[in-house]
């Protein structure tokens, strides 16, 4: 039976309903340990009235006095009254125990502006590769087609500093390096990459960045572009990889066309997965949450 362990991220959001609602499906193809405060678990559960019981795990990795019919949670207690500190220890203990297990982590969202406003937070695939000194790169999985933003959650016009024949070379060879392990199983038929500008920037007129690319792809017989963004999803293969130099352009086709996905971490020792949305806090405790893509990290 598949492990996983279940970061369960910021609660002022979805996410605990979606592990309730989903454990009746999940409970008898998948072990999972919660991994965050137990109070907070508790106080989430009698808000939206839900009738699952929760067993606390002592021994996670070896998943000692596991019960499929209850919620098992390993409990991190809060050592401030500082939400993003509380956030960052339990982030921390997810990864050690997934490190030293190679258990799969699944993070539920979190609301990065709380950590932006204290500290230095691209976001949860780059703390990741921090804590465990790796370039790590956001792969969003999907059943019509996947992508690789190379820059993710940045301001859009600090994107053109990573257009550089040795930094575009250096991140594709190591993309190339991590989808070849064992570690993920992907098996892509194309990989395509997306130009910047409009149009490829229409023969340098509105800028150089594409001819940039074109002559670092030169470099790779694996990966062919640059493709104008505007009309690369107007025909897609099965099994196509997008490669695109900013969010956006790649995020917003993805997250219309594909109905199942989910957010995948590549460069860890371990396979780390992400529903592909975010807390929206908006509508928490009313039962309209969609748990498509936190069944699918889940049973992947």
């Amino acid at each position: 039976m598949i492990k996983k362990f279940v970061f369960i991220g910021d609660t002022n959001s979805i996410n605990i309903e979606l592990i309730a609602k989903s454990h009746q499906i999940l409970k008898k193809k998948v072990k999972y340990i919660l991994i965050g405060n137990i109070e907070d678990l508790n106080k989430y559960l009698k808000r939206i009235s839900s009738n699952l019981r929760i067993n606390e795990i002592y021994d996670p990795i070896k998943f000692q006095n596991y019960d499929k019919d209850y919620l098992n949670i390993f409990n991190i207690n809060h050592i401030s009254k500082i939400k993003y500190q509380n956030l960052l220890n339990q982030i921390y203990f997810s990864n050690l125990l997934s490190k030293k297990s190679k258990i799969d982590l699944v993070t539920m969202p979190i609301n990065k502006s709380i950590f932006k406003k204290k500290i230095e937070f691209v976001g949860m695939t780059e703390h990741l590769g921090n804590l465990n000194e790796k370039k790590t790169h956001m792969l969003m999985y999907g059943d019509k087609f996947s992508i690789i933003p190379l820059t993710t959650h940045i301001n859009l016009k600090n994107v053109n500093n990573f257009i550089k024949i040795k930094s575009l070379t250096s991140k594709l060879n190591l993309i190339l390096n991590e989808l070849k392990t064992k570690i993920h199983g992907f098996k892509f038929t194309k990989i395509k990459f997306l130009c910047i500008n409009p149009h490829c920037g229409e023969n340098n007129t509105l800028g150089h960045e594409d001819n940039i690319i074109k002559k670092c792809l030169l470099k790779f017989k694996n990966i062919s572009g640059p493709y104008a963004a505007d009309s690369a999803f107007n025909n897609i293969e099965s099994g196509t990889l997008y490669i695109s130099t900013y969010h956006d352009q790649a995020l917003i086709p993805f997250k219309i066309i594909n109905k199942k996905s989910v957010n995948l971490t590549i460069g860890l020792d371990y396979r780390r997965f992400s529903p592909t949305h975010g807390t929206a806090a908006d509508i928490k405790y009313k039962n309209l949450a969609d748990n498509t893509s936190y069944i699918e990290c889940m049973k992947f």
